[in-house]
């Protein structure tokens, strides 16, 4: 069996990906976050190559233009993400494997290209969601958190069956989705150290 080396961890937003990638990466150091590329502003404390590649629209435009960004996505705010192909490159000359926290439209451009494990994680409930939102940003406008919140009903019944595996990530219980997220790992055959 070939051994795996590329993680593709996606769910509505809201849904913990980031943690449980933050939390694969801290006990797997063999493992490297690809960064994604966007087109939107910077939000407090994001710095550039760390949690995203910023460029302002005519940049990214120009990226695609030189083959720098191979697949993205135009988003309903009019941002543009996608992987910027010198993290790629750099993160695959590495040796590590690769994990990255990607939409529907890159799970699957790196499934078709890099044969990628693709894991969507699941909130336990709409209910559950709504309030992860309302936790992690106590001033989302009620039209914000129903856009979000339909967005991630249409993921849910219309994207997560492409993926490979559905884990539950229950609010409050991330211990439980990163150890079954391990399980699926190592019978993958991800090298972990």
């Amino acid at each position: 069996m070939e051994e795996k080396k590329f993680l593709i961890l996606s769910g509505p937003t809201g849904v913990g990906e980031s943690t449980i990638t933050k939390e694969i990466i801290k006990r797997f150091p063999v493992f490297s976050r690809l960064v994604t590329a966007t087109s939107r502003e910077p939000r407090p404390n994001e710095k550039d190559g760390v949690d995203y590649y910023f460029f302002s629209k005519d940049q990214f435009e120009s990226e695609i233009k030189t083959g720098n960004i191979p697949e993205y996505q135009n988003t309903r705010d009019g941002s543009y993400y996608g992987c910027y192909q010198p993290d790629l490159d750099k993160k695959l000359a590495s040796g590590h494997n690769i994990i990255a926290n990607l939409d529907i439209v890159g799970a699957k451009y790196f499934k078709e290209k890099f044969n990628s494990l693709s894991i969507f994680i699941m909130p336990e409930s709409i209910e559950s969601l709504r309030q992860r939102h309302r936790d992690r940003n106590p001033d989302i406008s009620q039209a914000e958190l129903d856009a979000r919140i339909k967005y991630a009903e249409y993921e849910i019944k219309n994207e997560s069956e492409f993926y490979d595996y559905l884990v539950t990530n229950k609010y409050g219980f991330l211990e439980d989705a990163v150890e079954e997220i391990i399980k699926i790992l190592k019978n993958a055959n991800f090298k972990l150290q």
